[in-house]
């Protein structure tokens, strides 16, 4: 396997944009990464496009407008996670040498609002959505740990600053703890605040070899380590604070990359909710189980703290476009690899991370986790 590294990175600011179509989307966010790695855009030969409910052939109609055509384009649906496995599949398509340079895109155009269960899921059309089966792992976790509600709105309160920080966040204005904790109840003990919006997005990644990396001149981010797993069974009497999935995800990935979770400068994470944050910590081996809320209350995740999560503002305030927030995890980080993050700037970060998690499915854990670690040589 060769290595493989990001030369180029795009994204639009995510938002809700009724007027805009898709593909718009799409192609501001490619010829974004196209101009960032300095190319030609017929030097691509593969695309992976990443979506959640876009239809058919949603790849194929974005590099349309990019003005890209007649190249080999998978389109690639893992909810979620989508952007993140068009991202892996990109990798591995110039690892395995099949191509020199290749795109990796997510986009996603759904509004707002809460996502309808499929017709399938049995769990979701009885009222087991989303917020409410993370309401359980909150209300799980403090009972079991002491977390405390205030504890749980930090996350919000960071998320929301830091993206105060960044241009192309969907929610822009910083909040306070109070704020938080007395905006509605969504599920209790999460309030809205602690939900992370759905919205309209595209970013997108351009990987290449080594060889194209080190012509292109720009700063050497390597791909470490890439891993995508679906989900394990789960059944009654399962704990529910548990999460091998995440756990062996990141675990593959960190040995892939020969790193470990004290290597980690920075990481964008999969908070779809606050609970989500503070259980991320601890299964992706940042603090002890049990511990994610001190480490919150600690200041550790901070930008300035010991080990930055979603300095981009993250899903709860950056913006969650489903299929396009995996690449847009990999544009923060490169941009912080780089040097790049402005005002929300992590001090000389090595090595970053990405996690994202894809689908809820009756019996399994999830549909899918995504973990790429990123390294700058």
């Amino acid at each position: 396997m060769r290595d493989v590294f990001v030369m180029g990175v795009g994204m639009i600011r995510f938002g809700k944009f009724p007027e805009v179509w898709m593909e718009e989307l799409g192609r501001q966010a490619i010829l974004g990464a196209v101009k960032d790695a300095g190319i030609d855009p017929k030097k691509l030969m593969v695309a992976y496009c990443g979506h959640s409910h876009q239809g058919r052939v949603a790849g194929q109609r974005a590099l349309k407008q990019a003005g890209i055509s007649g190249i080999e384009v998978v389109n690639v649906e893992n909810a979620c996670a989508g952007g993140s496995t068009s991202f892996r599949q990109a990798y591995l398509s110039v690892a395995g040498g099949l191509y020199d340079m290749a795109l990796a895109v997510g986009m996603e155009k759904v509004g707002g609002g809460l996502l309808p269960p499929n017709p399938e899921d049995l769990d979701g059309l009885q009222g087991r959505v989303l917020p409410g089966h993370y309401a359980m792992k909150a209300v799980r976790h403090m009972y079991e740990y002491g977390t405390t509600p205030e504890q749980l709105a930090m996350v919000s309160v960071k998320s929301h600053k830091n993206a105060s920080l960044n241009p192309l966040a969907q929610y822009q204005e910083s909040v306070t703890l109070d704020q938080v904790l007395g905006s509605r109840m969504v599920a209790d003990p999460l309030t809205l605040l602690q939900c992370c919006p759905t919205g309209d997005g595209a970013a997108a990644a351009i990987l290449c070899s080594r060889k194209e990396a080190e012509q292109s001149g720009r700063p050497l981010i390597r791909v470490a380590g890439s891993v995508v797993r679906s989900g394990n069974f789960v059944g009654a009497g399962e704990d529910i604070l548990a999460s091998p999935l995440t756990r062996e995800t990141s675990q593959n990935a960190y040995e892939m990359a020969s790193v470990g979770p004290q290597d980690v400068d920075v990481c964008e994470c999969h908070d779809a909710f606050t609970i989500g944050e503070i259980l991320h910590y601890e299964n992706l081996g940042f603090c002890p189980r049990g511990e994610g809320g001190r480490l919150i209350q600690d200041g550790a995740t901070e930008i300035t703290g010991t080990i930055p999560v979603n300095p981009s503002g993250g899903l709860l305030s950056k913006g969650h476009p489903l299929g396009a927030t995996g690449i847009a995890q990999v544009v923060e980080i490169v941009r912080q690899l780089r040097g790049e993050a402005e005002k929300r700037q992590v001090e000389t970060p090595r090595v970053g991370l990405t996690h994202t998690m894809g689908g809820a499915i009756p019996g399994l854990e999830a549909g899918a986790c995504a973990v790429h670690i990123f390294v700058r040589d």
